[in-house]
């Protein structure tokens, strides 16, 4: 047997319905089942087709009629006879993989280009401050070749001390998101090969 759950609302899309229902055929040990998002008459409708004997559908009905996301706002539950063919559950489950892949992967792949970006402007600051570290170091000679007063030399230890311990701090940075790229790189390499070798 065979049967299709209609929901409608203004809020039935985005609140986790379809993994709801993939979750309870999947409890209900169903081997054919599809559910997807769609618009019915400009609103929001979740569409669920099931195959199962007597009882699983009536199960399946009742916990459609009884039982919804926290977040959705629904109009209307209906039921009907349902004749084509039901894919297998699997199916439906690769479409969600592939779904969250597809949102998932454009975040990543910013991620990863800004982090590249910030990698660069550090890599610019510690070469900034080495210059002008090398420049200060000059400083303590022309004091002394000048008889400027000794307070000069002060200010100069502690700017040479303060510029090193930015450069220690911005190249600790650099290094931890270095890390953490390849990290990601290695889950990205990892995820991209389970959802191809499925």
């Amino acid at each position: 047997m065979k049967l299709k759950a209609i929901i409608t609302g203004s809020k039935v899309h985005g609140v986790g319905y379809r993994v709801m229902l993939v979750n309870k055929a999947l409890s209900l040990g169903v081997s054919n089942f599809n559910v997807f998002n769609t618009f019915l008459h400009q609103t929001q409708a979740v569409i669920a087709v099931i195959e199962g004997d007597e009882e699983v559908l009536e199960e399946f009905k009742t916990f459609s009629s009884d039982v919804k996301p926290d977040e959705a706002e629904v109009s209307s539950i209906s039921f009907e006879e349902y004749r084509n063919t039901v894919p297998p559950i699997e199916r439906c489950m690769q479409a969600f993989q592939m779904e969250q892949w597809g949102k998932g992967i454009p975040i990543l792949s910013k991620m990863l280009e800004k982090q590249d970006i910030t990698i660069d402007v550090l890599k610019s600051v510690k070469e900034d401050t080495a210059q002008i570290r090398q420049d200060t170091s000059q400083i303590p000679r022309i004091a002394e070749n000048t008889s400027i007063i000794p307070e000069i030399k002060e200010d100069t230890s502690e700017i040479k001390s303060n510029t090193k311990e930015i450069v220690d701090k911005l190249w600790d940075k650099y290094e931890e998101m270095s890390r953490e790229i390849a990290q990601i790189k290695i889950t990205l390499s990892r995820i991209e090969a389970r959802v191809f070798a499925d």
